[in-house]
């Protein structure tokens, strides 16, 4: 072996190691740099954070009276809000609530253990988080339902209504404060 093919084979390691170095040093720096920023940080993902909590739910025509036990947490990186919701009477449900950021609308999927499924969309209107979607009444006929939750002194006041002629006259359906569960 001559020295300069030596020379050459020195040169090519070295010039390989610096290369090595230079692309995991860039590589590191790139992926620190490509790490995608915490999801859902904006302030309207936060918008019907109220609601989260371990509630105890009253009728609001009965008020001493607990119709339900619901807890809602944040999951998902706080993307998502989980409602378990259990009736006195032995009826349960669930929904997830998510902010659709690409459509800027609030969406909800409320399933129960009866098979029920219920899908509502909305804003925050006048303070109050507003959902619409249809149903079907027990008759069969396409129902509007619209829920509206609001942050109370006392905890949070959900009101949901129907409309069976497209929303041109609304029935309660129910009215319901949520008031922080005391052991």
């Amino acid at each position: 072996m001559t020295h300069a093919s030596g020379f050459l084979r020195a040169s090519a390691g070295t010039a390989s190691c610096a290369l090595i170095v230079a692309l995991v040093t860039a590589g590191s720096s790139s992926l620190a740099a490509d790490k995608p920023a915490l999801p859902c940080v904006a302030q309207y993902y936060h918008d019907f954070d109220f609601w989260i909590g371990d509630w105890d739910v009253f009728d609001v025509s009965a008020p001493d009276k607990q119709v339900a036990r619901v807890h809602v947490d944040a999951i998902l990186n706080g993307c998502v809000l989980r409602e378990d919701y259990k009736a006195t009477d032995g009826h349960a449900g669930q929904s997830f609530t998510i902010f659709d950021a690409s459509r800027q609308v609030w969406h909800q999927t409320w399933v129960t253990d009866h098979g029920r499924l219920l899908m509502i969309e909305g804003a925050i209107q006048d303070g109050a988080m507003t959902l619409e979607g249809t149903d079907r009444a027990s008759d069969g006929r396409t129902r509007r339902v619209r829920g509206i939750w609001k942050s109370a002194k006392d905890g949070v006041h959900e009101r949901a209504m129907t409309s069976l002629d497209d929303g041109k006259t609304w029935t309660q359906w129910f009215d319901l404060v949520f008031r922080a569960h005391k052991d």
